[in-house]
């Protein structure tokens, strides 16, 4: 069972509060996520894909160098952010993206998800920054890695302001799942105050 997590720490405007998820916070993260994958993404649930979201205490807060992140604003989850410890799975993203980034030395940041009505507030910029403070402490990671799709709403030029693309699919032939890979550097661990 994971063991860090992180405290909870306003994010951005006073009525939002950043905190690592309890099983007590798991149906509001759920419902964060599938309204996100059915409204944004419009793929809907499909399972070989998003198996997490039903699961997400045995995807992020029991095991090790996994965790969910959430933000409540007043009693209400309204995002989500998650790291969990594997990369790009293949097929169907690009072989080679999946071999640059195997499981067991990457942090895949996913389900980094906002509320609509949350948007605009730095709550993902936040979520990112405490994930990736998650993965310096947790060590062992030598890549951090997300994949985004470029017709969700300001997801990618979010990203691009964040992280560099590894794997544009848009541009191989037959254009793949037409979604975008990046990399963000591996965060140094925190120095201990003395």
């Amino acid at each position: 069972m994971s063991t860090m997590t992180r405290a909870a720490v306003p994010a951005g405007a006073d009525r939002y509060v950043l905190r690592t998820a309890t099983p007590a916070d798991l149906g509001g993260a759920r419902a964060v996520m599938l309204d996100t994958v059915y409204r944004d993404l419009k793929s809907g649930y499909v399972p070989r894909w998003h198996a997490d979201i039903i699961d997400p205490d045995a995807a992020y807060l029991r095991p090790d160098r996994c965790t969910l992140l959430v933000v409540e604003c007043d009693g209400e989850i309204v995002a989500t952010g998650a790291v969990r410890d594997r990369g790009p799975q293949a097929p169907p993203n690009p072989q080679w993206v999946a071999d640059r980034f195997p499981s067991g030395t990457t942090a895949q940041l996913c389900r980094i998800y906002v509320a609509p009505e949350h948007r605009r507030n730095g709550l993902a910029r936040r979520l990112v920054r405490e994930l990736c403070d998650f993965v310096a402490a947790a060590g062992g990671y030598e890549a951090v890695y997300l994949h985004t799709d470029p017709a969700v709403p300001g997801a990618e030029p979010f990203w691009r302001s964040l992280a560099d693309e590894v794997c544009d699919e848009r541009t191989l032939a037959g254009g793949g799942q037409g979604i975008v890979h990046f990399a963000l550097p591996v965060p140094a661990p925190a120095t201990p105050a003395r």
